[in-house]
């Protein structure tokens, strides 16, 4: 029997303990350090969504699911395996592990749907760095994949059930998304193109409804990132009178740091100042729609590399 196929289910990666903050840092900046004040704001951060990030249980969640969604009868045609681009493990480990399975090909899965060279782009250097021996097929977006789409879709109509009735129809949705510099526009990078895009298929399935876009979370760093930001956003819709916000973050896929602190924490006391009541949607995680829409995604990718 042949070996399975990799798949490299891949994700930004957060630390696991409060002491492990500081050295996390350290990674996502190159491994230089970490200015004190900066390390001491994250940790603060942490320290408020329960002393740690959880987006490597949700990543290994979502590749638990993958691989049921996958199997093909008895054979596990298929093997996914998780790799961190910040933490452990990383992307190199699951080369590595891939590897020692005797597996040579793997389809490449980062879990964030929109493509920019600075964030998407990035992954695959790690792999191309690691020089493991596995040849990888990169799954580069999936912006508009119908069960992405979906998933998001359900979401919101889950969140609109738990308003009073009467609330419903006035609720603004503000779709969210990961700030990045404002450089990647001098490259024509399509990172903004396909937010835009993601907007509106979601918006086909829910039908026209008050909506706006914000990126939220931008980096501790002097350059210009993109904008609007989206505490100004929850600004300009209290300004003109809107009390309820639904946030529908596009942008990620579980729960961590830029959910659980700047949408549930930061962001929500700002509305509150202002007289809003701002509430988001579950986070997609493991939705059925999406898993089995990764799923055949996947297969695909296999399909067009000459593997199955």
């Amino acid at each position: 029997m042949s070996a399975p196929i990799g798949v490299l289910v891949m994700a930004y990666g957060g630390p696991g303990s409060l002491d492990e903050v500081e050295p996390y840092l350290r990674d996502v900046r190159g491994y230089r350090e970490t200015p004190a004040h900066v390390v001491a704001e994250v940790r603060a951060r942490y320290e408020k969504i329960g002393g740690r990030s959880p987006i490597l249980e949700r990543t290994t969640a979502q590749a638990e699911a993958l691989t049921g969604a996958l199997r093909n009868g008895k054979r596990d045609a298929f093997a996914p395996i998780v790799g961190m681009r910040h933490w452990h493990p990383y992307i190199s480990d699951a080369l590595a592990r891939l590897s020692e399975r005797g597996i040579t090909r793997a389809v490449g899965l980062v879990m964030a749907p929109h493509y920019s060279h600075l964030s998407i782009g990035a992954y695959y250097r790690e792999i191309d760095d690691a020089r493991s021996g596995v040849e990888v097929k990169a799954i580069e977006h999936w912006h508009l994949l119908p069960g992405y789409l979906d998933a998001l879709a359900d979401r919101v109509h889950q969140a609109l059930t738990r308003l009073p009735e009467a609330d419903r129809e006035r609720v603004h949705l503000l779709f969210t998304a990961h700030s990045l510099p404002r450089r990647i526009l001098d490259w024509n990078d399509p990172y903004p193109r396909h937010l835009e895009e993601t907007v509106g298929a979601v918006l086909a399935r829910l039908g026209q409804r008050p909506h706006g876009f914000a990126y939220q979370s931008a980096g501790m760093s002097g350059e210009p990132w993109l904008g609007p930001d989206a505490e100004a956003a929850v600004d300009q819709l209290a300004g003109a009178g809107v009390r309820d916000v639904l946030v529908v973050p596009i942008g990620f896929v579980c729960e961590h740091v830029e959910v659980l602190y700047d949408v549930d924490v930061e962001l929500t006391a700002h509305a509150a100042t202002l007289g809003v009541r701002l509430e988001r949607i579950e986070m997609l995680n493991t939705h059925p729609a999406m898993i089995a829409g990764l799923a055949d995604l996947v297969r695909g990718a296999a399909r067009a590399a000459g593997w199955a």
